[in-house]
């Protein structure tokens, strides 16, 4: 049960209700999240209209984002967030079971790059203190700097989000069989 009420897109302006209701109806149904958002209008207006931003500059393969965010969810066991990005990492052509075994990446489905994407998101979230600079090396063999940026952003994010929604129990909004399939390319 949610711990604060959540709002309908009708408390704010038309500009963040909009915004609202895009991420409440959209690709995922974050409805919960945004309804809790409401609260803070200038939060809501400021996080999604960075994600929209940051998909629509499309600097980091959307594979690579919802790895990150599957794999932070599960280290910080945010059932929220796994339910809701799991069918998105699905729709990026991840199979099930490769999903299933995150935060390991031992799996075939996985390619090098995938592997140092998951291995980095556990290091940002369980150690960042203490990231040995091969990692950034290997790093760098894949990834641009502004990658490798937007990259730790994106870890980073998970764990906020992570925290606000298991903080405030948010509501999971999500039908109990929900699927992957038939999911529209995520905005976010």
């Amino acid at each position: 049960m949610a711990r604060v009420t959540p709002l309908p897109s009708s408390v704010l302006s038309a500009d963040q209700a909009a915004l609202y209701e895009r991420f409440a109806s959209g690709y995922a149904n974050f409805r919960g999240q945004a309804a809790t958002l409401a609260h803070v209008p200038p939060a809501l207006d400021g996080l999604y209209s960075m994600l929209l931003a940051l998909r629509a500059h499309a600097n980091l393969p959307l594979r690579y984002v919802e790895l990150t965010v599957v794999t932070v969810s599960k280290l910080n066991a945010c059932p929220y967030c796994v339910a809701h990005h799991e069918p998105l990492l699905a729709v990026e052509g991840v199979p099930e079971d490769a999903i299933a075994a995150l935060p390991g990446f031992d799996h075939p489905a996985f390619d090098a790059s995938d592997r140092l994407v998951i291995e980095y998101a556990g290091l940002v979230t369980q150690r960042a203190w203490g990231i040995r600079d091969d990692v950034f090396e290997r790093l760098r063999g894949c990834f641009s700097q502004s990658q490798i940026v937007e990259l730790t952003l994106r870890i980073s994010l998970a764990g906020f989000f992570n925290r606000f929604n298991d903080a405030l129990q948010v509501d999971d909004d999500l039908p109990p069989s929900s699927s992957p399939s038939g999911k529209e390319t995520p905005d976010e």
